[in-house]
């Protein structure tokens, strides 16, 4: 029983902080208060800037003795980025190039 008590006690926990940083935003900027030009800016600024440290713990692996031995992770990533500037959809982006590489893969 203490096992169950336990778990129920966890996920409890793991709700109640899910929640509270859920609230956290809107105590603090809500109602008259604007958004200062800090969290303004790093919300213009972190996600270009996580997508590029993504790019780089993936593609870090590529072997660059040939062309032949990093060509599926290259394409792939070149497809993503061509889909990202032509569609700007980064749902649409990240699934086809997903699906790109896995083709490759088995090609």
């Amino acid at each position: 029983m203490t096992g169950n008590l336990h778990a129920a006690a966890i996920v409890f926990v793991c709700a109640a902080v899910t929640v509270a940083l859920r609230a956290l935003p809107f105590v603090c900027f809500g109602g008259k208060r604007g958004v200062p030009r800090l969290v303004s800016a790093l919300g213009r600024t972190l996600p270009p800037a996580i997508m590029a440290a993504l790019v780089v713990y993936c593609l870090k692996g590529v072997p660059y003795g040939t062309l032949a031995d990093g060509a599926r992770q290259l394409i792939a990533a070149a497809a993503v980025v061509a889909l990202h500037v032509w569609r700007r959809n980064t749902l649409l982006s990240i699934a086809a190039g997903t699906g790109l590489y896995m083709l490759l893969l088995r090609i």
